[in-house]
Order: structure tokens, then sequence, then C-alpha cells
């Protein structure tokens, strides 16, 4: 097992613990099983499927991350990217993070930087779905 197997088994491993307080976080809340599962799966996917995907990186550092996950990665290599799918990833990524805010996890300013981020740019995010379903999409960076 070469050194970058060995950083992402190390991350996925840690990330149990986040996915954790994450699913308790969303029963204290008062969510359904069905919500609870949509958004444990759509964060395992995204803290083990995409920080890991180039190089592994921490869920720490996953909100720097997740203009680039929602305006470019996501759309081209999920097939089932569309704007209702990227809105609730969107929901699923702030959900997560507040619960790492409240467990200390990051910080409030990180949080609310990633909140903004998001809010600011949701719909260019839908611009850039529509762009690739009409053939037309264009790198965003």
């Amino acid at each position: 097992m070469d050194n970058y197997e060995k950083e992402v088994n190390k991350n996925v491993k840690r990330n149990e613990t986040f996915l954790l307080e994450f699913e308790k976080y969303l029963k204290e809340k008062g969510l359904g099983d069905k919500t609870i599962r949509k958004h444990l799966y759509n964060m395992e996917f995204f803290l083990n499927t995409y920080l890991n995907y180039y190089e592994p990186t921490k869920m720490e550092d996953g909100p720097d991350k997740v203009f680039e996950f929602l305006s470019d990665w996501f759309i081209r290599k999920c097939m089932w990217s569309s704007k209702s799918s990227i809105k609730e990833y969107a929901t699923s990524i702030k959900k997560f993070y507040k619960c790492m805010n409240e467990n200390n996890h990051i910080s409030s300013e990180i949080y609310e930087d990633l909140c903004e981020e998001i809010k600011e740019n949701m719909d260019y995010f839908f611009e850039l779905m529509d762009d690739y379903d009409n053939g037309n999409f264009v790198y965003p960076f």
C-alpha cells in the first residue's frame, strides 16, 4: 500500500467519527430517518470520495473545496448531478459543517464564510449545470 492509500484510509477512518457526530446531531434536530440517511450519504461521498480524489484532504479543509466541488467536479463526475442534487449537497454540507462548528472542529468564521459562499454562488452553480446539460460547459477555473 502506497502513501496515498494510507492517507486516504486514515482520512476515511477519521471521518467515521465526524459522520457519527453528524448522525447524532441530525437525530437531535428531529430529522426523519430517510433525511438523515440522505445527508449522511452526501457527506460520506463529499468527505471520503471528493476530498480524497486528487490528494487526501482532511474534513477541516473541506470548506475550502466546496466551491470547486459544486461548480465543477460534482457536475462533471457525477451522473446524478442536477440542480436539485446541487442544492441537496449544499444543504448537507451546510448542516454538516454547522455540526462541526458546534462541536468545535471548525471555527464560526469558517462556517459563516462557507454558508455565504454557497448562498452567493448557488445561481452560478445552477447556470453551470444548465451549461453542462446543454453541452456548453466551460471549466469555471
